[in-house]
């Protein structure tokens, strides 16, 4: 087989392919083996007849259809493993010399993984953060246990610090007046100074009385959670339906055992620092992951397939629906709210989305440089232990299919290959 390859960007390769006459040949045997299973002939028994008898009687419209869809099939896969390409779309072919069984001449257009070229990942260096509790980390956790175990009387004076507020509230654009998804809500019970909202608004109900209501605007942080908040001008209409004093239950040995499997404060205490520690250790080895993986692609430099930037683009897309439907926000208005289109949204996107291909690639080539492999006993002893934590059936079905295997063997081979890094950058 006669390959030219030519490239019209850095990861979209035309391919030229000749077939030589011997291939052909073969293919065409093939073809009438697999027509002769089926083809009844006067005289012979099914799939019994001589391939030139089957081929003199075949229909040769099919016969030629089937030819050519073996034959285009296996010279690209042919040129795609002799080039040592790796496509990540579906080749577009055209055929362009066709005399039947004899000259067979196509195209091929294909997206593929270009060159990528691997930093010196051995000598990536980065410091671990280190971790520790605090006795006043400890004390907030006691004070909130105390807090959620508080008991409750409902007063008829003006709330203060450390009471708690039954309300509804709404909240509108303060601009447009609109009203905005997730910001309102009925019987909600706040504990003022808990910090729970954003800065100013347990403020503005301290003071007021059962059945009292406030109007006031505040703007969200600039580094609020919901981005379409961020620095938005919100107007609050809130009413107060009940103030309840707390009467927080004393800290000793009795609070503990009621909180808890514990015997004394102590071990209350004990527990919280761990639990608190496990928290933060895996909080700052998720970011460490996160900081490792984002120097080692500050460090490459390569093109990446357009079609594999949109994919991720579209998880992307698609997480953030799952995450307003869940708040009950319909997309649009999540869009409107935040002045974006469909298009300026995933244009934000782009940077995220490249950043986690790259990334992708990198660790792919880094496994394959490092000879790292999944075993069949480790791919196993995880998709058990999935099986064990989604018992139903349905999961249970999704996790028999192939693509669920390859899924969760990419998972565990990157999880190695990050281990690996990691190893590297501590040495």
């Amino acid at each position: 087989m006669q390959v030219t390859k030519t490239y019209s960007t850095d990861t979209i390769v035309q391919l030229k392919l000749v077939a030589e006459a011997t291939l052909l040949d073969t293919i065409k045997q093939a073809v009438l083996r697999e027509l002769a299973k089926t083809t009844k002939l006067s005289g012979f028994r099914e799939g019994k007849a001589p391939l030139a008898i089957v081929e003199k009687n075949a229909d040769q419209g099919r016969l030629q259809t089937e030819f050519l869809e073996h034959a285009v099939n296996e010279l690209y896969l042919a040129a795609v493993e002799q080039e040592k390409l790796r496509p990540v779309s579906q080749p577009k072919i055209k055929i362009t010399k066709f005399v039947p069984f004899d000259t067979l001449e196509i195209e091929a257009e294909v997206e593929v993984v270009g060159d990528v070229k691997l930093p010196d990942y051995k000598k990536i260096k980065l410091a671990k953060e280190k971790v520790n509790v605090t006795a006043k980390d400890v004390d907030e956790v006691i004070a909130n246990l105390r807090q959620r175990e508080a008991e409750k009387k409902e007063v008829t004076r003006a709330a203060k610090k450390g009471d708690e507020v039954v309300i509804d509230f709404t909240g509108t654009d303060a601009k447009t007046k609109e009203s905005i998804q997730g910001a309102d809500g009925t019987d909600f019970p706040l504990n003022l100074g808990s910090n729970t909202f954003i800065p100013g608004f347990e403020d503005n109900l301290t003071g007021l009385k059962p059945g009292e209501a406030k109007t006031f605007t505040l703007t969200f942080p600039k580094d609020y959670g919901v981005a379409a908040l961020q620095n938005r001008k919100v107007t609050f209409a809130v009413t107060v339906k009940k103030v309840q004093e707390l009467s927080e239950p004393k800290l000793d040995d009795a609070f503990a055992a009621k909180v808890g499997p514990f015997k004394t404060v102590a071990d209350l205490k004990a527990d919280v620092k761990k639990q608190l520690l496990e928290e933060k250790a895996y909080r700052a080895d998720q970011k460490y992951t996160d900081d490792l993986i984002t120097k080692l692609t500050e460090k490459s430099k390569f093109a990446i397939p357009e079609i594999l930037v949109t994919e991720q683009i579209e998880r992307l897309e698609a997480d953030q629906k799952q995450n307003i439907l869940y708040r009950g926000q319909t997309w649009q208005e999540y869009l409107d709210a935040a002045g974006l289109t469909e298009e300026s949204f995933r244009a934000k996107q782009r940077p995220a989305a490249e950043l986690r291909v790259k990334a992708g690639l990198l660790l792919a080539e880094i496994a394959e440089a490092e000879d790292l492999q999944v075993t069949n006993e480790e791919l196993e002893i995880q998709l058990a232990a999935l099986k064990q934590r989604y018992p139903d059936q349905a999961m249970q079905a999704e996790l028999a299919k192939p693509e669920a295997r390859r899924s969760v063997a990419s998972r565990i081979l990157t999880e190695k290959t990050v281990a690996k890094l990691k190893e590297y950058a501590q040495a």
